[in-house]
């Protein structure tokens, strides 16, 4: 497997693992309105926004796939997505650790606000409870997440 940094050229495919993801897992976590604003978070502009900052990156399995991607700014993990055909195979891990190691060359803790879906696995990764939240979302339903930090070993 290999880590590489997303160009413009890889907008799209960023994009499509972002939905996809989203679109797969969190039905099953979430209302309606809470996957929405999920999408729109991730939105076109953010994304694209991302990578001409230099921060975000691509999986590719050794058989030259994307798998997934995540984005580092400063000391924050966001939008770490992992395709549901490559889920439990490790490429989760290893986004998680490049990232740290990304975030360790200049910062003391690395933060991230964690989705249900994925809290189990960073408190199995190191990483501890800070604050709870919730956002009411357009048609009155809630998002919820727990903002998560980790110290950095350097």
């Amino acid at each position: 497997m290999k880590i590489t940094a997303a160009s413009e050229a890889d907008f799209d495919t960023v994009r499509s693992i972002t939905q996809q993801t989203i679109k797969a897992v969190y039905p099953h976590y979430y209302p309606k309105g809470a996957v929405d604003f999920f999408l729109a978070h991730h939105s076109d502009e953010n994304i694209m926004r991302d990578i001409r900052n230099g921060d975000v990156f691509l999986l590719y399995t050794d058989t030259n796939e994307v798998a997934g991607t995540v984005t580092t700014e400063k000391n924050e993990i966001n939008r770490l997505f992992v395709l549901t055909e490559y889920q439990g195979q490790g490429f989760g891990g290893a986004l998680l650790r490049f990232a740290e190691e990304r975030i360790a060359e200049n910062y003391d803790r690395a933060e991230l606000s964690v989705s249900l879906p994925a809290k189990a696995i960073y408190l199995k990764k190191g990483y501890v409870f800070k604050e709870y939240c919730a956002i009411r979302t357009e048609n009155g339903d809630y998002l919820c997440f727990d903002n998560m930090e980790k110290p950095m070993l350097k």
